[in-house]
């Protein structure tokens, strides 16, 4: 039985329509993801479904009794509450079915066995037992350390946390209550990645119908049953898998495009017959028929090209074009005992690592295992406790921080493009619009009036219009669309230069990442490969460690000059076949990206390709000498 049913739903926004037509049903045990640019009315539709925004038409129908829970981005109004004390308010209900099961109790002790008094009893039994029983409290506790708290912080007030807590705290409240519809608005904001993982299982084996909102491509594909694609003011449902949307999407289009051509095709040979026969009295009946017949297929091609248009419209996404940068040394970064510290907290001891020139590595930790602060230290922002950090010869940075601290807020968008840039006004005018602020108002909007999501796109700008030969990335996803974060995945992909990136976003690490940095135990350890491999490498059971006997290095032969055409002719064959092995991995990503082993074997395809490469120019320059 569906827990929500939406029939022909419109919303209009200050007189203008936002979206109409759109139909839903969503059963116990469905997630359904919705989908779309930011604007197309997500959010407005979670809060519809939540009776916190009116309908404009259709119908919206819910199951008798159901309890709805909505997570969005807005912080808790009462500040006053310790934190236990608000994860809990989200269970009024079940405070109040232990209340009355207390005084059913109390009035069949009395006597009272009347069948009216059974059966609410029987009902008011069944509603705690499906939330956990009278244990529900310590499941809701669970909830709060699943999602990054300790037990020392239930009694803290709300007011002590930060925003990305109280983010955090707020969809601990929404789980807490047990309901039957839960909405989500970007849940995957402000979690760690073992945070984000305990989510995706607890979503999994929730009893009720989830409706959520998310740019994390990773969490769509292990959650999503459903999407809800809503664009341009309508909408299409798909009843599958992430990936499988995606494909049956472009199968779709294929197939209305298809239809319209055909059908078109039509319409021009009975116009034709038409046309000939319209004015003979022996035809005038046919001829009528058949302009019937158009009438009807006119209507049919104008639905399969709007169809088409709305599966091939592609929301204006940010144009990530990144300068080419000048070569650096071979050594970008190296850091030889560092011990990093944030106040009394000792966040790294003794960690060494090196970063080349031309790598793209991912670095990765829980939150609060010091990623942010070890960014920071690597650029000299911050000094290190102990050790060493050094920044290689002709290095240049360009740093996009998790909080834009980078932003320079005197006067407009346009004046802090051109003081960052040195951009002439009407090339810093161009840069600002492949990043969405287009026009007059928005070039002279003040810097510090900008939203959140604003100032993100703004330092993004920069950082592509910087130069730099190494790019450090703290977060840059967040506030992008899925269209933005694809978009920056692939200019991040063919950056010719060097990459340190830090994301909760699984998909883009494995799509960028060669190399991965993870923060354990207060060290830094290396995994060669993208996430896919580092998540295969945590699940696999650890190894028994033996100390390996010491072998004596051997030095490489040189090739002599002559011999240095042949190796470059042969490394040109197998970087050749080497393309085309990881062309082929990529034509069966594009059907299932989803395949962790294809991932990984592309992973490792992609590096064995770099590093013939690399091997290729060292020939060259050897053979140049």
């Amino acid at each position: 039985m569906a827990v929500v049913t939406a029939t022909n739903l419109r919303k209009e926004i200050a007189g203008s329509l936002l979206f109409e037509g759109v139909s839903f049903s969503v059963e116990r045990g469905d997630r359904l993801a919705l989908s779309g640019p930011n604007g197309a009315g997500k959010t407005t539709l979670l809060r519809m479904l939540a009776g916190e925004s009116e309908l404009h038409g259709g119908e919206l129908a819910l199951a008798k009794g159901t309890r709805i829970a909505l997570h969005d981005q807005r912080p808790p109004l009462d500040r006053g509450l310790t934190l236990g004390d608000y994860a809990l308010s989200g269970a009024r209900d079940l405070i109040e079915t232990e209340e009355e099961l207390t005084a059913l109790e109390q009035a069949m002790a009395g006597g009272d066995h009347d069948p009216a008094t059974l059966r609410r009893y029987a009902e008011a039994q069944a509603r705690l037992e499906h939330a956990g029983g009278y244990r529900w409290r310590d499941r809701a506790a669970g909830t709060l350390r699943g999602l990054g708290f300790s037990d020392d912080d239930l009694g803290r007030p709300l007011d002590t946390f930060s925003g990305g807590e109280l983010t955090r705290a707020s969809l601990a409240r929404a789980l807490a209550g047990d309901p039957d519809l839960l909405l989500l608005d970007e849940p995957t904001n402000h979690l760690d990645v073992e945070n984000l993982e305990w989510l995706e299982q607890e979503l999994q084996s929730l009893d009720a119908a989830v409706i959520l909102v998310a740019h994390d491509r990773w969490f769509l594909e292990a959650v999503t049953t459903g999407v809800l694609e809503i664009e341009a003011g309508r909408s299409l449902f798909f009843p599958g898998p992430w990936h499988v949307w995606r494909i049956e999407k472009a199968s779709r289009a294929a197939a209305a495009a298809k239809t319209a051509e055909r059908v078109g095709v039509d319409i021009a040979r009975l116009e034709r017959f038409v046309e000939r026969f319209r004015y003979k009295k022996s035809k005038a009946k046919q001829a009528q028929a058949k302009l019937s017949q158009i009438g009807r297929l006119q209507q049919e091609r104008s639905r399969a090209s709007g169809e088409y248009e709305l599966l091939t419209r592609r929301s204006k996404s940010l144009g990530f074009d990144f300068l080419k940068p000048a070569r650096s040394g071979r050594t970008v970064v190296e850091t030889s005992g560092l011990e990093v510290s944030a106040g009394d907290k000792e966040l790294l001891h003794d960690a060494s690592f090196a970063i080349e020139r031309g790598e793209h590595v991912g670095l990765v930790g829980p939150n609060g295992s010091g990623k942010t602060t070890l960014l920071e230290t690597i650029l000299g922002a911050r000094d290190p406790v102990a050790g060493n950090v050094r920044l290689g010869y002709g290095v240049e940075a360009a740093y996009f921080s998790q909080h834009e601290v980078e932003l320079d807020e005197r006067g407009s968008v346009l004046d802090c493009a051109q003081r960052a840039t040195n951009l002439p006004r009407p090339q810093a005018q161009s840069l600002l619009g492949r990043f969405l602020f287009s026009g007059w108002e928005a070039h002279e909007k003040p810097v510090v009036a900008l939203s959140g999501g604003e100032r993100r796109r703004l330092a993004l700008a920069l950082v592509v219009a910087s130069g730099a030969n190494f790019l450090v990335l703290d977060e840059p996803t967040n506030h992008l669309d899925l269209e933005s974060r694809e978009a920056l995945e692939a200019a991040l992909d063919a950056f010719p230069g060097t990459v340190l990136l830090v994301s909760h976003d699984r998909a883009l690490l494995d799509a960028v990442a060669q190399r991965l940095l993870a923060i354990e135990e207060q060290t830094i350890n290396s995994y060669d490969g993208g996430w896919a491999d580092y998540a295969q490498r945590r699940a696999e059971p650890e190894p028994p460690k033996e100390a390996p006997a010491p072998k004596e290095k051997k030095a490489r032969p040189q090739p002599t000059k002559p011999a240095r055409p042949k190796a470059l002719e042969q490394l040109e064959g197998e970087i050749s076949q080497q393309e085309e092995a990881v062309a082929e991995l990529e034509r069966r990503l594009a059907d299932d990206w989803s395949d962790v082993e294809t991932l990984a074997a592309h992973r490792r395809a992609r590096d064995e390709l770099q590093a013939l490469i690399s091997r290729w120019e060292q020939l060259f320059e050897e053979a140049q000498a």
